[in-house]
Parts: C-alpha cells; structure tokens; sequence
C-alpha cells in the first residue's frame, strides 16, 4: 500500500525529534482529506486521471486560497489497485487519522466499508457510484451519492433513447444490450433495467465481462452480433471501455446506438477506437475542457508550478474534470460543516452534517469560477442523500466529446420507489442495523 502525503510530506514516517513534531502539529491543523486511488492495475486508465484532478483542486485551493475557510487541506493518497481488501484496508489505516470524508471509488469497497462509517464516525462519499439505495438518508445517515445514482443515470439513458425512438412506448418489442463488468458496480443497475424492461414491453440481452476478460471481449461481441439488439448499453471501467468500444466499431455495430454510463467515457476509453469510435455516447455531469476560471487557477497555481502529476496533453480530461467534481463536494461539505460547527477543522461528524446540507446552486456554481460545469444540486437533505441531479448526453468526434444534449432529469417517479425498497431489504438482510438517531440540520 502506497501512501503520498501533498501538506506532511511522503518523508514524514522518517522524521524525528522537533521537526516531526513540528509536522504533525501542521497536520492536526489542517483538514484531512484522504484520498483512495488506483494508479495501477488494470484499472488505472481510468483511475490516473481522476486521482490527478482530485489532488489538483484541493492543492490549488492551498496555494491560491490558504485552503478551505483559512484552513489548509492535508491530502493524502492510499493506493487500492481498485482492489476491494486494500480498499478496506486503506480504510483502516486512515480512520485513526480524524478524516473529514472518505470516498472509496469502487463499489465493492463501498459495499464493505458501509457498515464501519457509523461506528468509525467516517461519511462516506461515493459520488454516482455505490449502493444506490444509499441515497435514502433514513437508513443510511453516513453515506452520501450525489448527484445521481446508477439508476438515476440508467433512467436517463432510457429518456435519451426514448427521445430518439419517438417515445419509450415505441421500445415493445425491440431488443436492448446490456455489457457490463461483473462485479458489484456492473450489476448494480439490473434491478431497474429489468423492471423497465417489464414496463416498456422491451428484451434484455445481458453480456456480462469477467475482469480476466476485459481487454479480450470477443465472445460477447459475438454474441451482440448474434442478436443485434436495437442500442446498446454499457457498465464498464478502467481497461473493459476501450475494448469495448474497439469492438464495437470491429463488429459493425451502430456508435451512435451504443451508449455508455459516466463511468465509460474517458478520453482513452473512445480513443481506442480511433475514427472507427465516432458517433460513441455516454452520460454525463461535468464539464468538458480547461475553459473555467478555476480550471485556469488550478493549470496557473498548480500545473505550471510543477505540483501536478498530470501529462499536459491530458489536463482537463473528462476524467480529470470529473476528479476536479469530486473535490468541489468535499470542499463544499468541509465549508457547509465549518459554518455549522464553528469550528475551522473539522471532523467526520461534522462533515456529515456539511454533506446532508449540500447545496450548490447555478449562482454558487459560477462563484466557485466553475460555471455551467455542473447542474445545480439542490435535493439533498436528512431523507434524500443523493439529490437527483440531471446528466447530459455527450458524444465522441472522433478527437474530443461534444456535448449534445441539453440536461436529462432522471424518472424519479420510477426511480425513489425501488431505492427505498431496496434500502428496507439491506436493513432486513443485516440484522442489527441501526435505526438513525443523526439529528437533522436545515440547509442554510
């Protein structure tokens, strides 16, 4: 396991005498923001960028703000390998640490670690990814997905193609693919998928990807030219996407018919797929491009200086943005927190309440130098722990994506239902699981 520390320094476990003191004192004052990465492993494609752009805007708000409220943030790495036993136990290393927030980026990590968050006093961030059932606040007082959850994306997905098919009726009969990784995150949206299904009179073809054969994929793509379904939907990560785009391409099937969740469309991921790719779609609910004041702060007070690991040609990805989404979260909870704490470091405890607060409207958007650059995020509260956001559709050129739609909301009339439902079966298949007693704050 490999630990990086941005404030105390990687050298600090060496330090002896004074100046360890000196740098532990720093630490103890300062707001401590662990981060789990995945550098390596066959999912680093995706991992890299979004680690990069994380560290990023918390150290440009060190360098050009002093921090958070005055305060600095102490940002430390803890290498997973996307695997979940290191996950955990990068958990277990960090949380003796007073952390303000945790975000596992993996699902089973989240899966494992959601029973620890309220004995080990930890929220827990899984930002659009995790246990969607997460977002009912009631059970889960510690855990936070904003701004949507899988559901929330794949219903979108279906509103995009039910626009395009003049209708969601119009989907009886038809087919529709779904590839995914299998894992805890791949199979997190057939729930909602097959309940669609029953609704909308449409077939569902599953093609799932075993890890071992992320970068082969051949037999699936077979068989998705085997039954030809009418669009295509994926649930990959890391090195599945781009060979399921190349595949794809290889085999003849539509690009603007094939649709990924925001989990599949990084650059690399369409890249791979060379001119072939055009046309290739997935959700969206970041921003795209440097062209950002605060996107333009952090190239000025952090890339230009040396302070990134990002290669130039990469910065402001749509991973990369999307890791800069990440922290604006944090920070944003951190600050909602130091407001109703009164206090300027703040703990797990407080940054919970900070999150259950969360507001970033259009206005605050734009004063945050980010404008545009995310939809407005104004649901989440004690019983709604996710917010709803909606997502937008982008589409691959050939050498960039290119926003093309306007913002989707998701069918939260078909999405809350099966959310709270699903978070009654958790609380009944862990027995003992405990009745919230957080109390409620009030956005501000």
């Amino acid at each position: 396991m490999r630990l990086k520390t941005l404030i105390v320094g990687a050298a600090m476990a060496s330090l002896v005498g004074s100046s360890a003191l000196v740098s532990m004192a720093a630490a103890q004052d300062a707001n401590y923001v662990p981060l789990f990465t995945y550098r390596t492993g066959p999912f680093a494609s995706s991992g890299i960028p979004i680690a990069n752009g994380m560290h990023d805007y918390f150290t440009m708000l060190n360098e050009r703000d002093g921090g958070i409220g005055g305060v600095k943030v102490n940002v430390e790495e803890c290498e997973t390998g996307y695997d979940t036993k290191k996950g955990v136990e990068c958990w277990e290393t960090v949380k003796g640490k007073n952390p303000t927030v945790v975000g596992p980026w993996s699902t089973g990590t989240t899966l494992q670690v959601i029973p620890k968050a309220a004995v080990d006093k930890i929220p827990i961030l899984s930002m659009a990814y995790g246990l969607s059932a997460s977002a009912i606040g009631e059970k889960f007082p510690w855990v936070f997905n904003p701004p949507a959850t899988y559901w929330d994306g794949l219903s979108i997905i279906f509103r995009y193609i039910g626009g395009k098919e003049g209708g969601l009726d119009k989907l009886k009969g038809k087919t529709i693919g779904f590839i995914f990784l299998e894992s805890g995150y791949g199979r997190e949206p057939l729930p909602l998928l097959n309940q669609l299904a029953k609704d909308y009179g449409f077939n569902v073809k599953e093609y799932s990807v075993a890890g071992k054969e992320m970068q082969d994929q051949s037999a699936q793509w077979l068989a998705v030219r085997r039954d030809r379904p009418d669009w295509m939907i994926m649930w990959g990560w890391g090195a599945m996407n781009p060979t399921a785009v190349k595949r794809a391409s290889e085999n003849g099937y539509p690009m603007d018919r094939f649709i990924g969740v925001w989990w599949s469309g990084g650059d690399d991921d369409a890249r791979a797929g060379g001119q072939a790719a055009k046309g290739y779609l997935t959700l969206n609910f970041n921003g795209l491009g440097a062209n950002y004041p605060a996107i333009q702060d952090i190239k000025k007070h952090v890339v230009d200086k040396g302070k990134s690991q990002v290669a130039a040609e990469k910065f402001a990805e749509n991973l990369y943005n999307r890791g800069v989404y990440n922290s604006v979260l944090v920070a944003e909870a951190i600050r909602n927190a130091q407001k109703l704490s009164g206090k300027k470091v703040v703990s797990g405890e407080d940054v919970r309440r900070g999150l259950e607060t969360l507001t970033i409207t259009e206005a605050r958007w734009k004063e945050l130098g980010l404008p545009g650059f995310g939809a407005p995020i104004t649901g989440v509260n004690c019983n709604d722990h996710n917010g709803h956001a909606p997502a937008y559709m982008q589409q691959w050129d050939g050498a960039k994506w290119v926003k093309i739609s306007d913002w989707i909301a998701p069918m939260k009339d078909k999405v809350r239902p099966l959310l709270e439902k699903d978070a009654d079966d958790y609380v009944t298949k862990n027995a003992g699981w405990p009745k919230r007693t957080e109390a409620c704050d009030k956005a501000s």
